[in-house]
């Protein structure tokens, strides 16, 4: 994608874009040079040198001499969201798309966390929904569906994880003990058959096994990456959750093991 991009007329959002972007290409392809980057990208060798300066300080490439490496961090690390947010995106956006056609006029949804569940709730913007409830332990979710008719949003109060923006604690599970859903969309930072779904905070593993009570269906929705990763913490066994939405490269023998604990999976 070239800087000229005519429907982002603020140019900052394009800097954004194309570092976004960039990232991508460097974790598909295990290294990129600067050359080639400023090829694909249209623009000089030292606005892409720019980009990688900033990208290799926000941890999201490693720097290496006259291009970038991909970043490899363990799953027991809590990842702040704004990096999360630049890893796999064309899956994640083909993951929110599948899950938001999952939602029915009238319901009453819970959205985790999450840079997957935040491409459910940008999907959700540009739906025609009659009614919706939305439920989310998220700052940035509950934004981003701010100020929409017919969607009504519930927060729930409770710590702030920084890195996240995600509020948990007894407060929040005070507030979600309170309500019942019809459709968790959960996130997940790690998904092992025999271990189950895993994140490396404890408080948010306690809210989200509340979530899936309260929930009469729980979708799980994230990049094949996480298959086979282990987190700290252990939110539920596989076999509680009735549907996995991931991408189409998730390895064959995972996606087997979860049909054969009962999960529904859908591969987008």
């Amino acid at each position: 994608m070239s800087e000229a991009h005519a429907s982002v007329p603020v140019h900052r959002l394009l800097v954004e874009e194309r570092r976004r972007l960039i990232v991508d290409y460097v974790e598909t392809h295990g290294r990129a040079t600067v050359e080639e980057l400023a090829a694909r990208f249209g623009t000089s060798s030292v606005t892409i040198r720019n980009d990688l300066e900033m990208l290799a300080r926000g941890a999201m490439i490693a720097r290496s001499h006259g291009g970038a490496l991909p970043v490899t961090q363990p799953t027991t690390n809590d990842i702040p969201l704004n990096i999360k947010e630049t890893r796999s995106h064309p899956q994640k956006l083909r993951i929110g798309q599948a899950a938001a056609k999952l939602i029915q006029n009238g319901e009453t949804i819970i959205l985790d966390s999450g840079s997957t569940t935040a491409e459910i709730a940008r999907q959700i913007r540009q739906m025609k929904f009659e009614s919706l409830t939305v439920v989310t332990n998220a700052l940035n979710i509950a934004l981003e569906l701010s100020g929409l008719p017919n969607i009504r949003v519930m927060m729930l109060g409770g710590l702030l994880r920084q890195t996240s923006y995600s509020l948990v604690g007894p407060d929040a599970e005070q507030a979600l003990s309170r309500i019942s859903a019809d459709r968790l969309f959960l996130g997940v930072d790690g998904l092992d058959p025999v271990v189950g779904v895993t994140t490396p905070d404890p408080l948010e593993a306690s809210l989200n096994a509340l979530m899936i009570r309260v929930s009469r269906e729980t979708i799980a929705v994230f990049d094949a990456s996480k298959l086979g990763q282990r987190s700290l913490s252990v939110i539920t066994p596989v076999r509680n959750l009735h549907t996995v939405i991931t991408d189409s490269s998730a390895a064959p023998d995972m996606v087997e093991a979860l049909r054969h604990a009962g999960v529904e999976v859908m591969l987008v």
